[in-house]
């Protein structure tokens, strides 16, 4: 990411991930980079509030994070 997301708008946001991705990419691989993006950005901000998970806790939860933000599947 460029910028801090928050500091950006949707719509540049969204003409970023445009420029950015290859020609070939699909609606389905744009998607999955806003939602990426969005994740990441959810994150820092519940750091930033001081909301923390144990090393132990964030191990248990890698599974479904990376389950629900692997990379999409293109035929």
């Amino acid at each position: 990411m460029s910028g801090y997301t928050e500091t950006m708008s949707a719509k540049e946001i969204l003409l970023e991930v445009a420029e950015q991705l290859p020609p070939d990419a699909t609606l389905v691989d744009a998607i999955y980079e806003l939602e990426f993006r969005q994740a990441v950005a959810d994150g820092v901000a519940s750091l930033d509030r001081g909301e923390r998970v144990s090393l132990e806790e964030a191990r248990k939860r890698i599974p479904q994070w990376i389950s629900k933000y692997s990379s999409p599947k293109t035929p």
